[in-house]
């Protein structure tokens, strides 16, 4: 097996190739020679192969083992995710355009990580300094998100999150921006799995794009990337209560603010609530 990563972004990853054997535990025929052949993989910013292959990725499934895709949506939602720009800090030197400090933003908040965690302040009734339960559906200024970037980049700050009744079913589109240049984003998404429902390039089309929708098998996962210059949309059940961050799982982006968090509410039953912490848990 070989594999090579895939990046848009200027000096994400260096052009390198891993190699494995994969072996069965007892196979019938044990060769003794394993020939090792080169495979010709795409080059490592080939987007349109990375696309072509992620979209015939497709669930198992049957009459047995139903893709459990949520057919009616309850909210719907739509995030851009990009790069941005903030105000370089008092008595350093950044370098940002215009002297400015790189950011990254989800609907242009950057998020800003509390000091106390979302969980204990939810849990504990005690948001009130901790987080605002007021992130946007939609970003407040709609413009050519793939076209010639705005020429304000700056991004806005703040520890916000997007509250969610239990079990309500959620359609969300990510629309990447050009915003310092167009990039593929892999968005993850902590405790729940959502299905990639449709994906495309250019601005997504609200009219037009749905009617494409695969609501029959698609696949189902924690993490899809944003394409480059491009937009995906995805549907899961929150079921889960509790406070779930949503990021890039690009490192530097995560620590420029490219993250949010949903907070999935109690349910009625006893088993749709959210437990108590543990009496041992560790202070920090």
């Amino acid at each position: 097996m070989a594999a090579r990563p895939y990046a848009t972004g200027q000096g994400t990853f260096d052009n390198s190739t891993v190699t494995a054997i994969l072996e069965y535990k007892s196979p019938k025929q044990s060769p003794k020679n394993l020939p090792f052949f080169k495979p010709n993989l795409p080059s490592l910013n080939d987007t349109s192969f990375a696309t072509n292959y992620t979209k015939r990725l497709k669930s198992l499934a049957s009459v047995q083992y139903p893709a459990n895709v949520p057919k009616n949506v309850d909210k719907h939602f739509f995030f851009t995710v990009g790069l941005g720009t903030n105000p370089c800090d008092q008595n350093q030197t950044c370098q940002g355009p215009n002297g400015t400090k790189f950011s990254a933003s989800i609907s242009n908040v950057s998020f800003a990580l509390p000091t106390t965690a979302l969980l204990q302040a939810h849990f504990v009734g005690q948001s009130n300094g901790v987080y605002s339960p007021n992130f946007p559906f939609s970003p407040a200024h709609w413009f050519n998100y793939t076209g010639n970037p705005p020429n304000n980049t700056m991004v806005g700050n703040g520890t916000k999150v997007l509250v969610l009744p239990f079990n309500t079913s959620v359609e969300l589109v990510m629309q990447d921006t050009s915003i310092l240049g167009v990039e593929s984003h892999p968005l993850h998404l902590h405790g729940s799995n959502f299905f990639v429902v449709g994906q495309g390039f250019g601005n997504y089309d609200p009219k037009t794009n749905p009617k494409n929708f695969n609501l029959v098998d698609p696949v189902e996962r924690n993490t899809v990337g944003v394409p480059s210059g491009g937009w995906v949309a995805i549907r899961f059940l929150a079921n889960n209560p509790g406070a779930w961050f949503m990021h890039c799982h690009l490192e530097v982006h995560t620590s420029w603010g490219l993250k949010m968090a949903w907070l999935v509410l109690d349910g009625k039953l006893l088993n749709q609530k959210l437990p108590p912490p543990p009496a041992d848990l560790p202070k920090c």
